[in-house]
């Protein structure tokens, strides 16, 4: 039982990433300006906050449900953080890499990220909840730990895939670090908007 709570963290959480986002945009953005040896340090930093992320979560899931406008403050949180950091991308994307930087950088980079990932909130709040109430997970503190130690193994699993996609692309393609930054900027601009017009539709249209 303890190998499947692990097993099925892992799984979860490693679907939980496939889709771009802040997270494994960032990635991609340090993977190709800065190389995989940064890439792995951010990983691994963002996978150990993952770990206490999703346990809180897993604790609180009840009481988040329960928060009136949850999901509101969310994707205004999310407006926020991907409109700067496509700004950022944009005002720095004729920039070349900077590989000189510190390597406690991307270890920085990682654990700031890890706790500035709103999305995973309602992701965990109904993943968990389906977990739990179709007893495929248990809900003790060893369990949750065994549990929490997956998702991390899961996360890690995803963005390392993502991490050496880019690197096969970049040596693929030979694409820029310009044309990359370029496209992940708009992408984050996008991703922006997407949650912009998703309020303004619930706010004013739908009733």
């Amino acid at each position: 039982m303890i190998f499947l709570t692990f097993f099925i963290g892992l799984i979860a959480n490693f679907i939980g990433y496939i889709p771009p986002g802040n997270i494994n945009l960032a990635l991609l953005q340090l993977t190709i300006n800065r190389g995989m040896k940064e890439a792995l340090r951010f990983i691994i930093a963002f996978s150990c906050v993952e770990f206490f992320f999703t346990y809180f979560i897993m604790h609180a899931a009840d009481w988040l449900s329960s928060q009136m406008h949850l999901s509101v403050i969310i994707d205004w949180i999310m407006v926020i953080l991907f409109s700067v950091m496509g700004t950022i991308t944009w005002i720095h994307r004729k920039k070349p890499p900077e590989p000189r930087k510190s390597e406690h950088d991307s270890i920085k980079y990682g654990i700031l990220l890890g706790f500035l990932n709103p999305v995973q909130i309602p992701f965990w709040m109904i993943t968990g909840t389906y977990l739990i109430t179709h007893e495929w997970i248990l809900t003790g503190k060893v369990a949750l730990v065994i549990f929490s130690i997956g998702s991390a193994a899961g996360a890690f699993l995803c963005l390392f895939l993502y991490a050496r996609f880019a690197r096969y692309m970049q040596s693929k393609f030979a694409l820029s670090n310009r044309f990359i930054n370029t496209g992940i900027a708009i992408l984050f601009f996008a991703f922006a908007a997407y949650h912009i017009v998703k309020q303004v539709y619930l706010t004013f249209f739908k009733h």
